[in-house]
Formats: structure tokens, C-alpha cells, sequence
């Protein structure tokens, strides 16, 4: 498939997260330029997104909402452009706060995967709670159960090894192809493999369900992960955020 197609499939699942996630709580907004949301008592989405190139007018636009929002939102900068215009945000006082990189596999090999590790969706209240109680073990901020629960759009997963709960993961199915969000691993599971049985898992659903591809945004630490699982890598996402005042 075309690589701009693939591109703009991976962004399209991405914002269509944070759009749908912050919809069910009225706090989604839209304009010409950008659209921006949050969620109360939550940590995520929290974004600022740019529908086209951002420029000198539209970055002062966003700084405008982004001082009258009611909590801190981040900006993601996804290199795709042919200008580099992250100059324009530095010099209006962004500042970096982290990288993920975009990627994409297509969706062909399935894995065998262990009797001892079980992937199970969330559908109940005290589920959600133990989903984010694992998150923010894994990633150190918070998403609300609520959301989770109000969400059915997407497919929440606690993940257990030996019966006892080690990860999440969260799906999000675009068109014919999938997004795998949120694969989280509490520091004291890590390094036992846990991650790749996640996706592992979830490949192999995605597999049987007939979907093309699969996409993610990967953080440094998980990227090597997802190269061995055949990912190819697509475009850097920069995040930025102003300083606190």
C-alpha cells in the first residue's frame, strides 16, 4: 500500500482515539486550524492536534486555547511535512516533552503463544479499575476508569501470566485495519517477555479477524520490541508542551 496512505491510516486511528475518547465527556472541540480535547480528573488524551503543516498564526492560535484550557494539553508534531516547522513552536515557547515513533506491520504471520498467559477485554466496573491501576504502574500518569467504561468504541485488555494480571493493551479497529494502544508493562514484570505476548496475542486475533494492518506509536524503550515483530517504522511523533508558568 501506498506509503502515504499507510501514514495517514496510522494518524487517523491515533486522533480518532483521542477525538472519540474525549467526545463521550463533551470535551472535544474542533476548528479550522486544529482540534484539542481533555477529560476531567485524567491525564489522557489531553491533546492539541494541527489538521494541516502548522504555521506562525495557527501556533498562536493554539497557544491562545491552550492557556485558557482548564488543564495542560500536548501538542504532537508528527514529521511528515515537507517544511520542518517545529522551530516555530520552540520560539513561541514549546518546549519537547517526549518521542514516539509511528509504525505499521502488515498482517500476515500468526504465533504460538503460551497456555500460561491469558488476554482478557474489560467489561466490568472493578476491571477498569484494575486496568488503570496497572497503567499507571506502567506509564506513570492516569487514565480514568470512566473512560474506559464509557468508551465502548474501543477494546480495553488486562493481560495475565500464571493467573496473575501483568500488562494492558487497548485496540481501536479503523476501516480494515487495527491500532494497538496503551501495551503496558508494570516495571516488576518486565523483562520476561510479557510485552511480545501481548502482541503476540493481539496479532493473531487481528490475523484471524482478516484485518491488513496493525499500528502503534512506539516509545524508545518499546520500539526495538515491535522491529522484531516486523514492524517497519513510518514518521517521528515529537510532543511538546508550554512550560508551567
Amino acid at each position: 500500500m501506498q506509503k502515504s496512505i499507510l501514514q495517514n491510516a496510522n494518524l487517523a486511528n491515533l486522533t480518532d482515539l483521542w477525538r472519540i475518547g474525549s467526545s463521550a465527556f463533551q470535551s472535544y472541540y474542533s476548528n479550522a486550524d486544529f482540534d484539542y480535547c481533555w477529560i476531567n480528573d485524567a491525564a489522557w488524551p489531553n491533546r492539541l492536534w494541527f489538521h494541516q503543516m502548522p504555521n506562525s498564526e495557527s501556533i498562536l492560535k493554539a497557544k491562545k486555547v491552550i492557556h485558557q484550557a482548564p488543564f495542560s494539553l500536548t501538542i504532537p508534531y508528527w514529521d511528515i511535512y515537507p517544511q520542518d516547522s517545529q522551530p516555530l513552536l520552540i520560539q513561541e515557547g514549546f518546549e519537547a516533552y517526549f518521542e514516539q515513533m509511528a509504525m505499521v506491520l502488515k498482517l500476515e504471520n500468526q504465533y504460538s503463544i503460551s497456555k500460561k498467559f491469558k488476554l482478557q477485554k474489560v467489561t466490568q466496573e472493578s476491571e477498569a479499575k484494575q486496568w488503570t491501576d496497572l497503567f499507571i504502574q506502567a506509564f506513570r500518569y492516569r487514565i480514568s476508569p470512566l473512560t474506559i467504561l464509557k468508551n465502548r468504541s474501543f477494546s480495553y485488555y488486562i493481560a495475565y501470566y500464571e493467573n496473575q494480571a501483568i500488562g494492558t493493551a487497548l485496540t481501536n479497529p479503523t476501516h480494515n485495519n487495527i491500532g494497538v494502544h496503551a501495551i503496558g508493562v508494570p516495571p516488576q514484570h518486565r523483562r520476561k517477555g510479557l510485552a511480545a505476548l501481548i502482541m503476540q496475542q493481539l496479532i493473531n486475533w487481528a490475523v484471524q479477524e482478516k484485518r491488513d494492518y496493525m499500528t502503534l506509536q512506539a516509545s524508545n524503550m518499546g520500539k526495538g520490541l515491535y522491529l522484531k515483530l516486523g514492524f517497519e517504522e513510518q514518521f517521528l511523533i515529537t510532543n511538546y508542551r508550554l512550560p508551567k508558568q
